[in-house]
């Protein structure tokens, strides 16, 4: 019994003396270099408060791309500075459009950032119906300009055109006729 008090109070004074030196092993090298621990500790905080800077992005031909989506449509988009022309498949864009609520919804981003007329669009779109087509191409435009002019980030994201609208076609359930039609009940 007298050896384990003895170990005890040994290991107390040597917990004590163990605290003790790193206390003055902390302080010393916090004294003599306080700049680098105060840059150790900025950097620590900054990623937290640090704002993402979005930053211009082009090809090599001085176009800005994106992909567009909606429901079941992609739209694969390039702008560059222009007259105002827009092409989709190869077509003018009223020619592939023909309904003019379709043609409003992609000029859409233009109007809102002020920059009717400005850029020249060129894109290529699969699958869907043309409406999710528009839908897909006025998503891909909106990323398209951010990645141009990362200024009217703010004004496109605050009206909801960088967003993908996930809603897509519900899929058929099993022992439905559709995804929630039932199959047609006959009492007799």
């Amino acid at each position: 019994m007298a050896d384990e008090s003895v170990t005890l109070e040994n290991l107390k004074e040597a917990m004590e003396d163990n605290s003790a030196a790193a206390q003055v092993e902390a302080e010393a090298p916090a004294e003599a270099d306080a700049a680098t621990a105060d840059t150790t500790a900025f950097s620590h905080e900054a990623p937290g408060n640090e704002t993402p800077v979005h930053v211009q992005k082009l090809d090599e031909q001085g176009r800005s791309y994106a992909t567009g989506k909606r429901k079941d449509a992609v739209a694969r988009v390039w702008i560059k500075p222009g007259a105002g022309r827009i092409t989709v498949n190869g077509r003018e864009v009223e020619r592939y459009f023909a309904r003019p609520v379709l043609r409003m919804l992609i000029n859409q981003p233009f109007d809102v950032a002020d920059r009717s007329g400005q850029y020249d669009v060129l894109c290529t779109v699969k699958g869907g119906g043309l409406s999710g087509q528009a839908g897909a191409v006025r998503h891909g435009i909106s990323k398209a300009l951010t990645l141009y002019e990362p200024a009217l980030r703010p004004v496109l994201k605050k009206e909801g055109f960088l967003t993908r609208d996930a809603r897509v076609v519900e899929r058929k359930k099993y022992g439905r006729r559709k995804a929630r039609r039932s199959f047609q009940f006959s009492k007799r």
